[in-house]
């Protein structure tokens, strides 16, 4: 803090420190006029009421004077009064230092504790799924939403559910953390035409049961070759490279004729980031649990 300033906030807090007590000291022996009846004269109500005077009480005056010691003592301690540094020479930078390192000894043993201890096994620690559920806020909940329930926009996937694209096993989501997935569907508008775009998604919303033009569907299936090699004859899809289940409800963008269709058509292309420069793998490990955690039954969060 410059002089000026140093100086500035020295005598703004003399002025208004003054005052007050010089205001609390003269306030007991202030003499007021007042009329024979002991009031002073101000009447409301046609004069019902009338402002009568009293001396203030003991333990208001006690109070005061104790704040006001309070407020010259902390000055006198600690700094507050333009550049002094207090008796005692206590700092923000000491208070936050200390409080760092005493946060840093409690988060190391934390996670050596997580270290040692599965993931599944990790998702139903209280301490563990409490830091997990900030770090998704901060990092993960711009795509999945903050109750994780993923946005068909962007291709992010539900993630409270049991469908998984690459896996759901504490290895694997951890894994997808770590170094991210890259998830492609290449587009076959080109190759099959406008109608036969058509068809084969309808034959794609017939392996889930999802309404549909049965006609179409029969017309489409012979293109679904072309899909099988990812997606798997039956359609059930192939965790290895990411190929989504085309036999259940769930959908990573949509499961509508036409998004269905348009997936088909324009292909899409979704990213999965890699945290492990920006978390870590201690947080990255904490992290997996708690994504773990939304999808499976656990027992009640344990310590």
């Amino acid at each position: 803090m410059s002089s000026f300033w140093s100086w500035w906030v020295m005598v703004l807090i003399v002025l208004n420190l003054g005052i007050s007590f010089f205001l609390f000291l003269w306030g007991p022996h202030a003499k007021i006029p007042t009329l024979p009846d002991g009031t002073t004269g101000h009447i409301w109500a046609h004069g019902a009421l009338r402002e009568g005077m009293h001396r203030l009480p003991g333990w208001w005056i006690v109070v005061s004077f104790l704040m006001f010691a309070g407020c010259f003592g902390y000055l006198v301690l600690y700094p507050g009064f333009g550049n002094s540094a207090g008796a005692l020479g206590w700092t923000s930078h000491q208070e936050l230092a200390s409080d760092t390192a005493a946060n840093d000894v409690r988060l190391n043993a934390a996670m050596q504790r997580f270290a040692r201890t599965p993931i599944e096994t990790l998702a139903a620690d209280r301490e563990a799924l409490a830091m997990g559920k900030v770090l998704f806020g901060d990092n993960c909940a711009a795509c999945h939403g903050s109750a994780a329930h993923g946005n068909p926009l962007l291709g992010a996937p539900n993630l409270t559910d049991n469908d998984w694209l690459y896996g759901g096993d504490g290895k694997a989501i951890q894994t997808s953390i770590l170094d991210g997935r890259r998830g492609v569907m290449p587009p076959w508008g080109a190759a099959f035409g406008e109608t036969g775009v058509e068809n084969l998604a309808n034959y794609v919303l017939s392996l889930s049961g999802a309404p549909h033009d049965a006609a179409k569907a029969v017309a489409g299936k012979a293109l679904f070759a072309a899909c099988a090699a990812c997606h798997g004859a039956d359609g059930k899809g192939n965790q290895v490279i990411g190929a989504p289940n085309l036999t259940d409800t769930i959908w990573l963008y949509g499961g509508t004729l036409a998004t269905v269709e348009k997936t088909i058509r324009d292909g899409r292309n979704g990213g999965m980031p890699a945290w492990n420069a920006r978390l870590g793998e201690n947080d990255v490990r904490v992290l997996a649990a708690y994504v773990y955690s939304l999808s499976h039954n656990n027992p009640p969060p344990t310590r």
